[in-house]
């Protein structure tokens, strides 16, 4: 055996170092296709495009599925699904927050997809270091996971009960004041520029400046970051597999956010999803408690339970809404822009 078939072959984080390279290798060719090639010139998305892109990326994690099945086996398939459709499903949430930050800083809907599409290159790489921390703690502290089915049942109990959430302050948004004490910020946009450089009145010498673009940006992260604790407590209920939680994760957030154009206009429809999203927690918390008690319960059941469920949110959702406007997430006009002479990216 070569040297490079003994790597291909070695495990990593309990899975073949090929198996990885094969995933990283579809991601990365992904978002070369989405930026590079379908978006290279900044466009406003229509409902109709967004719905495209969600169809293509939720046939590349479907086909990923099928794939894991023919390599890993039909439960570790069922369990990449079952991790699909919830990390699906409780980011839905996210596109509320989305829609509220591009509200707050006046972001027209052609520069949307540019911050949403970086975003997504800090999801990956933070959604890593969560999965890799959990994965370390729940093999050698197995005790952990009944800590993330008690949090699992605490807040599906707490979502079920809850009113409807208050808009955040962003304003006072204590790493947003962080970001304005620690850079220059300017006031107004430049384009679908992040920073720019430009000469204050009275000085010689251009200087660096954030747009509110990456403020934006910024706080999508941070927004990802705060949902992700729920997220993944969720995919490790199912599955302790660090590749099946890690791929799960990242093929269900990249068709979340090429959906975020059309959700942002409909979520006011899916009144009933978040009852839904109660129950599919409560089930995942019980479930660890019923395998520590019990024993496990399959996967295909799994899956079903939480297919079951967010289709009838879903389904309840469009009869009890049927007829009602849809409400767009922004305001249709677009603000002054200021393009920087001798701006760059």
């Amino acid at each position: 055996m070569t040297a490079l078939q003994t790597f291909l072959t070695t495990p990593f984080l309990g899975t073949s170092t090929w198996l990885w390279l094969v995933f990283m290798a579809i991601v990365i060719g992904l978002l070369v296709l989405d930026l590079g090639v379908l978006h290279r010139q900044e466009r406003e998305i229509e409902m109709r495009e967004s719905l495209l892109l969600y169809s293509g990326y939720f046939s590349v994690g479907v086909l990923f599925g099928l794939w894991v099945w023919h390599q890993l086996g039909a439960e570790s398939a069922l369990e990449f699904y079952t991790g699909f459709l919830v990390e699906q499903s409780l980011s839905m949430d996210n596109v509320f927050v989305m829609a509220m930050i591009f509200g707050f800083f006046a972001i027209p809907r052609r520069y949307q997809h540019r911050v949403l599409f970086w975003g997504i290159l800090g999801v990956v790489i933070l959604r890593a270091i969560m999965i890799g921390v959990g994965a370390a703690l729940v093999q050698n502290f197995a005790w952990v996971l009944y800590i993330f089915g008690a949090f699992l049942l605490f807040t599906g109990v707490k979502m079920a009960f809850s009113k409807e959430d208050s808009h955040p302050d962003l304003a006072n948004n204590p790493v947003l004041k962080f970001v304005r004490r620690h850079m220059r910020v300017t006031d107004q946009l430049h384009g679908s520029h992040f920073f720019v450089r430009l000469t204050p009145p009275g000085e010689n010498k251009a200087l660096r400046y954030a747009t509110p673009l990456f403020l934006a940006l910024v706080l999508i992260e941070l927004a990802d970051l705060v949902f992700a604790v729920d997220s993944v407590p969720a995919i490790f209920a199912i599955t302790q597999d660090p590749f099946i939680v890690y791929t799960s994760n990242i093929f269900a957030i990249l068709g979340l956010r090429s959906l975020y154009f059309a959700l942002s206009a409909l979520m006011h429809r899916f009144v009933y999803l978040k009852y839904a999203l109660a129950l599919v927690l409560i089930f995942i918390g019980c479930k660890i408690f019923y395998h520590g008690l019990v024993g496990k319960v399959p996967a295909l059941l799994s899956l079903g339970v939480t297919f079951a469920l967010l289709l009838g949110g879903v389904v309840v959702s469009l009869i009890k809404t049927r007829g009602e406007k849809s409400v767009s997430s922004e305001s249709a006009a677009e603000p002054p822009q200021i393009e920087a002479q001798n701006s760059q990216k």
